[in-house]
């Protein structure tokens, strides 16, 4: 068992050093000691290390991640402006061109206000644990191992699905460029998906084995390369493209998918709108590697949603302003699977032109699959880390660059795994796709649930920065947070969107139901959880008690 030592350098009081006794060797359970660290009281007595240890967790790996940094990856793992062209196929067949508007809109308001929940959270906690470290520490006492259970396995089970998900989007939006540039010559086959799915996570697992350092510079140029890419793709459409009436964009709403009234379409093309807002809780499960992380990713979260909402929003105005074949690009997702590819393709009269621009977004969606992979890993480490994994006394070993290389390689396996699933039927693997939207949410859900019950109870105290005087079963908020009474507000706003989006996240998108149309993301997500309340009764609950105290 480690211990810690505060000491003040002679020479200057203003920096405390906070050293980690440890064994010159590993620690029983393989891990490597932590490093001696600096910190000054000018910066909000924001001592990453002690905070961590104060949560029960040693301090393990290398904080290399800034607040620039951590931004760039947080806003390429999100993937806005590409995501919601990529996959504003659906919302345009259920509620048209004034759906996926007015729908956008909505989500960006809700994901904003679930955000900043997060963001309160991420300030008392900053653990890789992210939402089941919180509902561990809000849960009462009768159900908290439980609940901390099944929000761990939901959020480890949505970022390795997210994984497999960013790795399809890519493959097959590889594929429709090449048939556009081949003026439909080529053919896509399901075994050359697969092999292209496996070369673009091979290329994210390479960039995530070098070190914490250089994963840091490579997001910060993404994030450079998200903005410049932005302005390359959106003035050719403006300039070159014929544009169609604004207010018909506003106003045209369409029932594609053949339901009972305009309102229930419109509901049922909701969620797509939620996709390109999805992911930014992946600085939450960076936190271990964040420099002054009770600050930094709050506001890392925040200016995420801000700036990626934005682009994204002034990106869907572009594009469908210069929609001016709408049935031709809902058909063109047949042979060239995303309508953007067509609709860039009629904006600019080039085939060669609109390769380039469908090019700059698959370049920076394999720049996304570096962070989500980052993430998806982070997350199993640290489940493993508190026992909660099969071999997890595998799975939480670091290398000596103190890197969780067997959480990211075992991340690359269930993404090979899963990936087979094309070769038998695509409709499985969207039902497991589909299923990121459930699982996330419903972690969010239980998370935002427990903070709104605490604060309405009264159970948490005012920030303070002396440490030693705080009691470590004690909740305290950190120092971010939503002022009141807008904080509670936004708490139930949250809530709510959380629960409006579950809902409609299971509907099927056409009418008839069919085996081929059917979301079957409704039963994939009721077994998962009913295998995951089965398991913790006849044999989790016997040895899961929650996130382990190792300090």
């Amino acid at each position: 068992m480690a211990s810690s030592q505060i000491s003040t350098s002679k020479d200057d009081k203003d920096d405390i050093e906070l050293r980690v006794k440890t064994p010159s060797d590993k620690d029983d359970d393989g891990q490597l000691p932590p490093t001696t660290r600096t910190y000054s009281r000018h910066s909000a007595n924001l001592n990453d290390d002690e905070q961590l240890q104060r949560l029960g967790k040693k301090p393990l790996l290398n904080r290399s991640f800034g607040f620039m940094p951590i931004l760039g990856f947080a806003c390429s793992a999100l993937l806005s402006w590409e995501g919601i062209v990529t996959n504003s196929g659906l919302a345009l067949t259920n509620g048209g061109p004034a759906g996926v508007i007015w729908g956008f809109l909505i989500n960006w308001i809700g994901t904003l206000s679930v955000n900043a929940v997060l963001a309160e959270l991420s300030s008392i906690a900053p653990t890789a644990g992210g939402q089941y470290h919180w509902v561990a520490m809000m849960a009462p006492a009768s159900c908290s191992a439980f609940l901390t259970y099944l929000t761990a396995w939901l959020t480890t089970m949505s970022w390795q699905f997210i994984a497999v998900s960013i790795g399809y989007i890519i493959s097959t939006m590889m594929q429709g460029i090449i048939v556009l540039a081949t003026a439909r010559s080529y053919e896509p086959t399901k075994w050359q998906t697969v092999l292209i799915l496996w070369g673009v996570m091979a290329f994210a697992v390479i960039v995530n084995s070098t070190t914490s350092r250089a994963l840091a510079k490579f997001e910060g140029l993404v994030l450079v390369l998200h903005l410049v890419g932005f302005f390359a793709v959106l003035i050719p459409m403006v300039y070159l493209a014929p544009h169609i009436d604004p207010a018909d964009v506003f106003s045209t709403f369409l029932n594609g998918g053949g339901w009972a009234n305009q309102a229930l379409s419109f509901f049922v093309g909701f969620p797509s709108g939620s996709s390109a807002l999805i992911g930014a809780d992946c600085a939450v499960h960076m936190s271990e590697e964040i420099q002054h992380a009770a600050m930094v990713v709050p506001r890392a979260l925040m200016y995420t949603i801000i700036i990626n909402g934005s682009l994204a929003f002034a990106m869907i105005i572009v594009m469908l302003i210069c929609l001016s074949d709408l049935d031709a690009a809902m058909k063109s997702a047949e042979t060239l699977f995303y309508p953007f590819i067509q609709i860039f393709y009629s904006a600019v009269k080039s085939r060669e032109g609109a390769c380039v621009m469908a090019g700059l977004i698959l370049v920076l969606s394999m720049s996304s699959s570096v962070g989500i992979y980052a993430s998806a890993s982070r997350m199993m480490w640290s489940f493993a880390r508190d026992k909660g994994l099969p071999f997890s006394q595998q799975l939480v070993k670091l290398t000596k660059d103190q890197l969780p290389a067997n959480a990211i390689f075992t991340t690359l396996g269930i993404t090979v795994l899963l990936s087979l699933i094309i070769l038998g039927s695509s409709v499985a693997l969207g039902a497991l796709i589909s299923l990121v939207v459930a699982a996330l949410f419903s972690s969010y859900l239980l998370s935002c649930g427990l903070l709104l019950w605490r604060r309405c109870t009264g159970a948490l105290q005012p920030y303070s920065t002396n440490w030693e005087s705080l009691d470590s079963g004690r909740l305290t908020w950190g120092p971010w947070r939503v002022p009141e009474p807008l904080g509670t507000i936004n708490n139930v706003v949250a809530c709510l969107y959380c629960a409006f989006l579950l809902f409609w996240s299971f509907w099927p998108q056409y009418t008839p139901v069919t085996p081929e149309t059917m979301n079957w993301s409704i039963l994939v997500f009721g077994s998962v959880v009913g295998f995951c309340i089965l398991w913790y009764v006849f044999r989790a609950r016997h040895y899961f008690k929650g996130p382990i105290k190792e300090i």
